[in-house]
């Protein structure tokens, strides 16, 4: 079994464009590989860095519109929200009927910093914390992702050591 996953840390204008888009694309790989899914609600958007840092990004006033304005048009919930980044908090400068609905709960934005607390939200499951094991607890996030891929490695070490997967003890070679 093979596992192949690109997350885009710079600006590109294919498939899921640009970096706005790179904590998404990281949400969804962390819940396909700890088999939990994502909370369908909420938007995204945020950079992400190589350490998981939620990074700014340009636009966020218009992208929490457009996704209220859809919202609205569907009928708001209180279960409809928006992730951003910690750092456009500052930039914030939104509409009235915006403001509104948050202050009575029919419309959420959330503020991360860090992939794990976005994951968090998106999920309802913790994130985890490494342990004095090197570990990750088990029924945490990053412990299913960690579980998930040493499983994938486990795998790939026996189909290596099986001479491409052969049964032991059998003769693979052709030749002989």
């Amino acid at each position: 079994m093979a596992l192949g996953a690109t997350i885009t840390f710079e600006q590109s204008y294919g498939g899921v464009d640009g970096d706005s888009a790179s904590s998404t694309e990281l949400y969804a790989l962390l819940s396909a590989l700890a088999d939990v899914p994502v909370y369908q609600g909420y938007a995204v958007t945020g950079s992400v860095n190589q350490w998981g840092e939620v990074q700014a990004i340009g636009g966020v006033n218009h992208k929490i519109e457009g996704f209220f304005d859809v919202c609205k048009a569907r009928g708001l919930t209180g279960e409809q929200g928006v992730l951003i980044p910690q750092s456009n908090v500052q930039h914030l400068m939104l509409r009235e009927d915006i403001v509104a609905a948050c202050e009575v709960g029919k419309f959420r934005i959330f503020a991360v910093d860090t992939i794990d607390r976005g994951i968090e939200i998106l999920t309802g499951v913790a994130a985890g914390q490494r342990g004095a094991d090197g570990m990750y607890p088990a029924e945490t996030i990053n412990g299913r992702v960690e579980a998930r891929l040493s499983g994938y490695a486990e795998r790939a070490r026996r189909f290596a050591k099986n001479d491409g997967g052969a049964a032991e003890g059998t003769n693979t070679n052709a030749d002989s």
